[in-house]
C-alpha cells in the first residue's frame, strides 16, 4: 500500500475554478466514505482550504487509485471531471509525502512561511479520525507533517517570509503605510465566528483598531468572540450584532474583513455601494423646490468645468429622495484627480458637516468626474481605484468560494483584497533565505519517513519469524525433557536459555540486515523474501499487522 494525494490549488487552478470545486462540511464527509468505499482505497483524509483542495489515500494500485480519485474529486466538488483535470496535479509515495510536508511548513502557501495551514491540516486529521477514513499510514502521515511543520517554525525564521494570509491582506489594504498606522482608530467589521474570522478578528486588536464588530449566523458564537476579544488585553471594544444589521453596520465601519462557510455572496455590490453612497452625505435632506442653488461661476450660474447635465442628475436624483453619486469618492480617489476643484474637499466624514446643498451637488460632480479619471488609470496589486489614497471602506475577503462581490473594486471609494489579489500580490514577494533550511528540513524528513515506513512494514515479517524460532526452540526442550527426565531445574534453564541465545545470534545479523535493506528505496521485496524463504504463515503475520496498527493507533490518539 503507498500514500497517493490527487488536488487543485491555487498554483494549479484559477481562483474560479478553486471557487466552483470548494467543499462543504457535507461534502467532506462523503467524500471520506466514498474513496474508502471505492476499491483501490484503504485509508483517507481530505485538506480543504480556501486556496487548496486535496485528496489523500492509500492505495494499492496507482493508475486506477488516480482515476477513482479524480472522478470522486470532480463527483463531489460539482465540477466536471474534463473540466477539472486540467488543473489536478498527483503526487505518489515519496513524493506525496514531500508535498504534504512542504505544506506544512507553508512553502505551498500563497503566503510563504504562513503558520496556518498547520491548523487546517491538524483538522484534516481530526476529521480522519472522527470517521475512522485514516489509519495506521495516513495517521503517521498527517501526525509527522504536524511535527515537521513546527519543526520548520521553531528552528528557522521561515516567519519572516511570510505573514498569515490576515496579515498579508491586511498590509496589501494598507498599501505603503506599516498596518498599525493605518489601522489605528478605525472600527471594524468582522463577518464570520469561524477559525480564519477568529484569526483576522484577534489580528486586527493586535494592530490597533479602536472598535471591532462581529456578525455571524449563529449569534451565540458572534457573542462569545466579542467576549474574547474584550478579554484579549489588546484594549479593544467589541461587540456582536446579527446577520440582518450588517449593510446599515457598512455605513459605519472603515474595515470589513469576511471568511464565512457561505454558498453565495455575504456582501453584494449594490450592498456595498449603498453604504459609501449614502455615508457620504449622511445629514443630506431631499430639497422641496425643483430649482436647484448652484454656486455662480461658469455658464448657466455653475462652477467652471463642471457639466450643467451631471448637476441636473444629481439634483434630480435628490429630488426623488435617491442617492447622490458617490460624493465620498472625492476621499479616496487616486492622485490625478485635482482636489482645487473640490468645494468640500477630500477630508472625511466631517468635512460634510455643515456643507450646504450646493456644495455638496459640485462635490458629487467633481467626484463623478474623478471617478472617471481613475477608471481610466491602469490597476496593479490589489484590486481598487483608490491607489495609494485612504480608502473609505477596505474589504478583505478571505472566503472560498467568495463572500465578497468581485464587483465592488469598480466603486470609488473602496478598496478590495481577495483571494485572487492576494495571489497575484504574494507572487512577486522577495523569498527569504530561511527557505532553503525549511526545504533541507523536508528533504530529511521525507527520507527519514519513508524508511521508518519500510521497515515499519518489514517488522510484522521479522516478529513473525522471532516468533516461530520462539515456538521451535519451546518444542525442542519439551521434546529434550522427554528424552533427559532427569535433569534438573537448574540443568533444564542452562540448557533452555542456551538454545535461545544460539537461534537469538543466528537470526540477529539476518533481521538486523533486512531491516536496513527494506528501509531503503525499493526495499519492499524484502520482506516477501523472509516470507517465502522460512516458510512464514501469512496469517500470522497479518495477525501480527493487525495488532501493531491497532497499538499506534491507540498510542496516537487525536491529532495534536
Amino acid at each position: 500500500m503507498s500514500v497517493l494525494v490527487v488536488g487543485l490549488s491555487h498554483r494549479s487552478a484559477p481562483v474560479s475554478v478553486l471557487e466552483r470545486a470548494s467543499l462543504s462540511a457535507d461534502a467532506k464527509l462523503k467524500l471520506l466514505h466514498d474513496t474508502l468505499a471505492a476499491e483501490p482505497a484503504a485509508e483517507a483524509a481530505v485538506l480543504a482550504t480556501c486556496n487548496r483542495i486535496e485528496l489523500y489515500a492509500d492505495v494499492d494500485k496507482f493508475h486506477a487509485g488516480v482515476a477513482e480519485l479524480s472522478t470522486l474529486l470532480a463527483q463531489h466538488s460539482g465540477v466536471a471531471l474534463e473540466e477539472l483535470t486540467p488543473y489536478l496535479y498527483v503526487h505518489y509515495e515519496d513524493r506525496a509525502v514531500h508535498h504534504l510536508f512542504s505544506v506544512a511548513c507553508g512553502l505551498d502557501s500563497m503566503v510563504v512561511g504562513e503558520g496556518q495551514i498547520l491548523g487546517q491540516i491538524k483538522d484534516a486529521l481530526a476529521l480522519g479520525q472522527e470517521t475512522h477514513t485514516a489509519g495506521r499510514l495516513i495517521n503517521d502521515l498527517f501526525q509527522q507533517a504536524l511535527r515537521v511543520g513546527k519543526r520548520a517554525h521553531s528552528e528557522t525564521g521561515i516567519d519572516r517570509a511570510g505573514q498569515s494570509l490576515v496579515t498579508f491582506g491586511l498590509e496589501q489594504l494598507a498599501v505603503h503605510a506599516p498596518v498599525a498606522e493605518w489601522a489605528a482608530g478605525k472600527r471594524a467589521l468582522v463577518i464570520g465566528a469561524g477559525s480564519m474570522s477568529s484569526l483576522a478578528a484577534a489580528t486586527l486588536a493586535r494592530v490597533g483598531v479602536a472598535e471591532i464588530v462581529v456578525a455571524n449566523r449563529t449569534a451565540e458564537r458572534a457573542e462569545r468572540l466579542a467576549e474574547i476579544l474584550v478579554a484579549s488585553g489588546t484594549g479593544v471594544a467589541a461587540s456582536a450584532l446579527p446577520m440582518g444589521s450588517v449593510p446599515d453596520e457598512l455605513t459605519r465601519v472603515d474595515v470589513v474583513v469576511s471568511c464565512t462557510g457561505a454558498t453565495g455572496l455575504v456582501l453584494t455590490a449594490d450592498d456595498v455601494l449603498a453604504a459609501v453612497s449614502w455615508d457620504a452625505a449622511p445629514d443630506l435632506t431631499p430639497p422641496s423646490s425643483p430649482a436647484p442653488r448652484v454656486a455662480p461661476g461658469g455658464a448657466d450660474g455653475l462652477a467652471a468645468g463642471v457639466d450643467p447635465e451631471v448637476v441636473a442628475r444629481l439634483v434630480a436624483a435628490a429630488r426623488d429622495g435617491g442617492r447622490l453619486a458617490d460624493a465620498g469618492a472625492a476621499r479616496t480617489i487616486a492622485a490625478g484627480a485635482e482636489t482645487d476643484g473640490c468645494p468640500v474637499g477630500p477630508d472625511g466624514r466631517s468635512a460634510l458637516t455643515g456643507v450646504d446643498a450646493n456644495s455638496l451637488e459640485l462635490h458629487g460632480t467633481w467626484a463623478d468626474q474623478g471617478e472617471a479619471a481613475a477608471q481610466r488609470q491602469p490597476r496593479r496589486g490589489t484590486r481598487t481605484h483608490t491607489g495609494g489614497a485612504t480608502a473609505r471602506l477596505a474589504l478583505l475577503d478571505l472566503a472560498m468560494p467568495r463572500d465578497i462581490d468581485a464587483a465592488v473594486h469598480r466603486i470609488p471609494g473602496v478598496r478590495l483584497v481577495d483571494i485572487e489579489s492576494l495571489a497575484e500580490a504574494s507572487a512577486d514577494a522577495p523569498m527569504a533565505a530561511d527557505v532553503d533550511a525549511v526545504r533541507a528540513i523536508v528533504a530529511g524528513e521525507v527520507a527519514a519517513f519513508g524508511a521508518a515506513q519500510r521497515a515499519a512494514h518489514i517488522t510484522p515479517t521479522v516478529v513473525a519469524l522471532r516468533a516461530m524460532a520462539a515456538e521451535v526452540v519451546a518444542m525442542e526442550v519439551a521434546r529434550l525433557d522427554g528424552r533427559v527426565p532427569d535433569l534438573d531445574e537448574r540443568q533444564r534453564a542452562e540448557v533452555t536459555q542456551t538454545v535461545r541465545r544460539v537461534v537469538d545470534k543466528l537470526l540477529h545479523a539476518p533481521t538486523v540486515r533486512v531491516k536496513q535493506l527494506a528501509s531503503e528505496p525499493g526495499g519492499a521485496g524484502y520482506a516477501e523474501a523472509l516470507r517465502e524463504l522460512f516458510d512464514l504463515d501469512p496469517l500470522t503475520v497479518a495477525s501480527v499487522s493487525r495488532a501493531d496498527a491497532a497499538d499506534k493507533n491507540d498510542d496516537s490518539g487525536r491529532a495534536s
